[in-house]
């Protein structure tokens, strides 16, 4: 009975993690696309607009492309969203099943942290393909020079036909690296969550509450905003380095940049008054930052619709 319950909650955190996932891109996919354009713009010569602030770039995408290029990508990103935190969830309680040995102890911050970067890390194999066709589609503009994909199908038919299966490939490295997001994400959310629940204990509101009640929809936003935020200030340069691997090359074939260490040298070497240190010395466009506002409000959803669908699912 024990390990039906379990299997029967790792697949509730699987479609929790999925419904998350859909409600999160349906709703903010403009959002992205922005974010997505403003991590190449590196200041070389681009077929991409240059935007002043968030404001501006969702002003001028609808004004020059309409609304379907404010959702331009929205399949990929809806199957990649669906997908990954799905599975995410799903490894991620079967990692911490199998390190507690099936008997429901709680675990040490160390196997918490594993538990993340073991499921981060084989939902980035799975999902890597799709994510690349959706920047490359979310940079598609009219003035680009490669003939546009029509669709998701036509991006994965040539990117294999012209630049062969690793190119699906591309921007893995830091991919793989982005596993530390939902380490210190997932880590820093259930170390909260144990002192949440225990703070709510001590007040003696959960003498005989289960614990997935003593929390209020409240409460689970304040802990995805707080874990949210100490991810995004360790992790979030990599994204913009995968970004830039994944763009499409010219019409020539030649990428714009060859790996990721040769993002960061070109990166660093930009005008410094337009751009803000980050980690070890890369620096980010100053533009970006409005955009990481909108993903503490982004995670704060994903974590509020996993709990609905959790909660409804154990009456």
């Amino acid at each position: 009975m024990p390990s039906f319950e379990s299997g029967r909650w790792q697949w509730e955190n699987a479609a929790a993690g999925a419904i998350a996932g859909f409600a999160t891109v349906a709703s903010l996919h403009p959002l992205d696309v922005v974010r997505t354009r403003f991590q190449v713009q590196d200041g070389r010569i681009s077929t991409l607009p240059s935007y002043k602030n968030t404001g501006h770039a969702i002003f001028m995408i609808a004004r020059t492309e309409g609304l379907r290029g404010l959702y331009s990508g929205f399949y990929p990103a809806v199957l990649g969203s669906t997908i990954s935190w799905g599975l995410y969830f799903f490894f991620y309680s079967r990692a911490k099943h199998r390190y507690s040995e099936g008997s429901g102890k709680q675990l040490s911050p160390g196997l918490h942290l594993l538990s993340a970067a073991e499921a981060g890390a084989l939902v980035c194999l799975f999902t890597n393909p799709i994510w690349l066709i959706k920047t490359r589609l979310q940079l598609q503009t009219p003035h680009h020079q490669n003939r546009p994909y029509s669709g998701f199908s036509d991006a994965l038919r040539t990117i294999m036909k012209e630049e062969g299966w690793r190119a699906l490939y591309k921007g893995v490295g830091p991919s793989l690296l982005l596993v530390s997001h939902g380490a210190i994400q997932f880590t820093a959310y259930e170390e909260l969550r144990k002192l949440f629940v225990r703070f709510k204990h001590n007040q003696g509101k959960g003498n005989r509450a289960r614990e997935d009640k003593l929390l209020n929809s409240v409460d689970y936003a304040v802990l995805g905003a707080s874990s949210k935020i100490a991810a995004i200030l360790f992790t979030y340069p990599y994204q913009v380095i995968r970004a830039r691997l994944q763009q499409r090359p010219s019409i020539e074939g030649i990428p714009k940049y060859m790996d990721s260490w040769h993002v960061v040298k070109e990166t660093v070497s930009s005008s410094p008054d337009q751009r803000l240190p980050l980690i070890d010395g890369l620096q980010i466009p100053q533009k970006e930052k409005a955009y990481l506002i909108c993903r503490f409000s982004l995670f704060r959803l994903q974590i509020y619709s996993a709990y609905v669908v959790m909660h409804v699912s154990s009456e």
